[in-house]
């Protein structure tokens, strides 16, 4: 879900931007989708992410909870595609991932982060990235790049609210994250939920066990509020 502090500045803040919008803007923003080509991880990571989430809820019960429409996954690939163009989207990514064997591979997670966004925080599991996955990301990006679009406005994401909870932090990072958040600047991770960032600070001085996992499918989902997959678009098939 959210890597970079970019993203999430506007948490609580007023949504200036989506409540600016006209309608006419907000139809015309609805040939644009916000997309996350995401790996979804095995019983394990979904477990800890799980436990995790209960957790910051627990200190922070106006976060989110990982269910049904706020779906534990990896992020590859977030893009502002052409609505039309989703189709041909689903069809490339796939016959990337065709080439691939994500479920086979053995990712470990190690640590804790947040990306701070006073007086709150978006908290991860941070994956150690490998090989395999900077190549995945690579060949996605070529694979999307003739069917993006070069921005979006709330429209373009899943949301319960008329787009009032799309932050203005998200639309940029989506813009930008080719550039911000992939190559040598990715970080593999699966969202947990939001926190304080006093709470966060105390839970990332505990120690860490690190476990490993595999990927165990792969979708395209449309983004939501904090980045999260919140509307599957496309389940992907995983060469087994």
């Amino acid at each position: 879900m959210i890597e970079h502090a970019q993203i999430c500045t506007a948490v609580g803040l007023g949504l200036g931007l989506a409540m600016a919008l006209t309608p006419g803007a907000m139809a015309q923003q609805n040939l644009v989708t916000a997309i996350d080509i995401a790996l979804e991880p095995d019983a394990t990571m979904i477990d800890h992410a799980k436990a995790d989430n209960a957790r910051l809820l627990t200190s922070f019960p106006k976060g989110f909870s990982l269910d049904e429409t706020h779906h534990p996954h990896i992020s590859m690939l977030q893009q502002f595609v052409r609505t039309d163009d989703l189709d041909k989207v689903f069809a490339a990514a796939g016959a990337v991932l065709a080439k691939e064997k994500p479920t086979t591979w053995k990712l470990k997670a190690f640590k804790y982060y947040y990306i701070p966004a006073p007086p709150m925080g978006v908290a991860g599991i941070v994956i150690e990235p490998t090989e395999d996955l900077h190549r995945l990301q690579e060949e996605l990006v070529k694979a999307v790049e003739p069917y993006t679009a070069k921005t979006g406005t709330p429209a373009a994401f899943f949301s319960e609210d008329g787009g009032r909870d799309i932050q203005g932090e998200l639309i940029s990072y989506v813009e930008n994250f080719v550039t911000d958040a992939a190559g040598n600047r990715f970080n593999p991770h699966v969202t947990i939920g939001v926190a304080t960032e006093k709470y966060l600070d105390a839970m990332l001085a505990e120690p860490f066990p690190s476990f490993t996992f595999s990927p165990a499918g792969a979708s395209v989902y449309q983004l939501g509020s904090f980045g999260t997959a919140r509307k599957e678009l496309k389940a992907l098939t995983l060469a087994p």
